[in-house]
């Protein structure tokens, strides 16, 4: 049994609209502090949007509309009083698609600390390179830093995304697919970099690939047409699901 802690995320009868399309049906959740939990479901069910919303990047959206409560370290993140760039900054996202900047892998990294007002070269190079080695990257570029990013490989660009978002210094991190993009050795990089993130970040995935959520995951929610129709630990959700639908997802049924 996973031993929980307080929740550093917890939602509320949460629903989301896209104008008059509605993604989400009155989810309620939480998510562990320094624990991996993992989003699964047929494409189109919410998985996206959900973990959208725990940093507000739908608010781009034109027309979308919020039900319910989104607590993070229990602040109302929709409240009149939330900090919106203080929100992205504790919530980072990584894609499914890797999308490093057109710039090189020094400024890649660097860019989120400037724009948050660190200047001095010194700071700079400290958090590249600390960054770069949380992202399992440092050994593979420390003698290449000032070539084009875009010369990566498509894991070693999916590191370099990972590394810019831990240069801001987040709470939590949202990964979309973050391996959907990448072959089986690319893959295993990035599911061995999030069991070692775990320690110091709390993460949040969303996959398709059932047995990914099995390998990182401590939590697993399995969601349906916009609903979160069971949440649990990943042994029993797999292993164990309470709900048929569950069970008929998990084994391959349908989805």
């Amino acid at each position: 049994m996973v031993e929980k802690g307080p929740p550093i995320i917890r939602t509320e009868n949460l629903s989301f609209w896209y104008g008059e399309k509605q993604a989400l049906d009155r989810v309620t959740m939480e998510v562990e502090k320094n624990r991996v939990t993992a989003l699964i479901g047929p494409s189109g069910c919410g998985k996206s949007t959900l973990i959208r919303v725990f940093n507000r990047m739908n608010d781009l959206i034109e027309g979308c509309r919020i039900g319910g409560k989104v607590l993070i370290d229990g602040q109302d993140i929709y409240g009149l009083s939330a900090d919106v760039v203080g929100i992205r900054k504790k919530v980072g996202m990584v894609f499914q698609k890797p999308n490093p900047f057109p710039k090189s892998i020094y400024e890649n990294v660097a860019y989120g600390p400037r724009i948050h007002g660190i200047g001095e070269k010194g700071k700079l190079d400290g958090i590249v390179k600390e960054s770069l080695q949380a992202a399992a990257l440092w050994n593979e570029v420390k003698d290449r830093l000032h070539d084009p990013a875009t010369g990566l490989s498509g894991g070693q660009q999916q590191r370099l995304c990972i590394a810019r978002c831990l240069a801001v210094e987040p709470e939590i991190i949202l990964m979309d697919e973050p391996c959907s993009a990448l072959d089986p050795i690319a893959t295993a990089k990035i599911e061995n970099l999030i069991d070692i993130l775990k320690r110091e970040y709390t993460v949040v995935i969303v996959t398709h690939n059932m047995q990914q959520a099995a390998r990182v995951s401590d939590f697993t929610g399995f969601m349906y047409l916009g609903k979160l129709i069971e949440f649990g630990e990943t042994t029993e959700i797999f292993e164990k699901p309470r709900e048929e639908l569950t069970a008929n997802y998990v084994t391959g049924r349908f989805g």
